[in-house]
């Protein structure tokens, strides 16, 4: 036990942070996969049980942020920039809650999420995740400048594109919806949603910060 606590005096630190945040960029694509799966199950109570793992993604992401935190209050010695680990930890964090929430809200309201809006921007957040994790994972070395640059151009892209559908999806929600409490919960699962596509884009800019300061 002495030993191994002698060891990692001399281990190199930044190995702790890029792999926590590997960690983190990991169940926050999961977390995008699992909502597309959420949005496509019809039956409400299964829904249900697919938003509980849904939750235990969500704590293990906090537990991962949380790690983050506290080994920043560490350590000395960091990868890059503290302010810029602490602006990614909490951005990172952000998608996670706000998926969490978009899910929440469909079982909640009793909303069938069988919608094209609600389908669209689901297929939007997981390829923003996705983006977000090819970018985290090369953060360790930076050496495949090509594979950031192009996921955090498409997480731009994906923002872009989830504005349109939002902005589409009110005004036929408004044409087509009669009943003005659906219009208002559907409306709101929306917004949530289209957070979740601005999170992904504060993390591109986090990321994208850190790449021009250390490649």
């Amino acid at each position: 036990m002495a030993a191994n606590s002698f060891l990692k005096i001399f281990m190199p630190k930044d190995r702790v942070f890029y792999s926590l945040f590997e960690d983190v960029a990991g169940t926050v694509s999961q977390m995008g996969k699992l909502m597309k799966e959420i949005v496509a199950e019809p039956d409400y109570d299964k829904r249900a049980g697919l938003i509980s793992k849904m939750e235990d993604f969500e704590h293990i992401n906090d537990d991962y942020t949380h790690r983050i935190f506290t080994e920043l209050g560490r350590n000395f010695i960091t990868p890059f920039d503290r302010e810029d680990i602490h602006y990614l930890a909490s951005a990172l964090d952000d998608i996670a809650d706000y998926i969490y929430a978009s899910v929440k809200k469909i079982n909640f309201y009793k909303v069938n999420p069988n919608d094209v809006g609600i389908q669209k921007m689901a297929d939007l957040i997981e390829q923003g995740c996705e983006q977000i994790k090819n970018a985290v994972t090369e953060l360790r070395n930076m050496k495949n400048m090509r594979q950031i640059t192009d996921a955090l151009v498409k997480v731009n892209s994906i923002e872009n594109q989830a504005d349109d559908i939002f902005d589409m999806s009110i005004d036929r929600l408004f044409e087509t919806e009669p009943d003005a409490k659906e219009v208002i919960k559907k409306r709101e699962i929306y917004q949530v949603m289209e957070m979740v596509t601005d999170k992904c884009e504060d993390a591109a800019n986090v990321i994208e910060s850190i790449v021009i300061k250390y490649a």
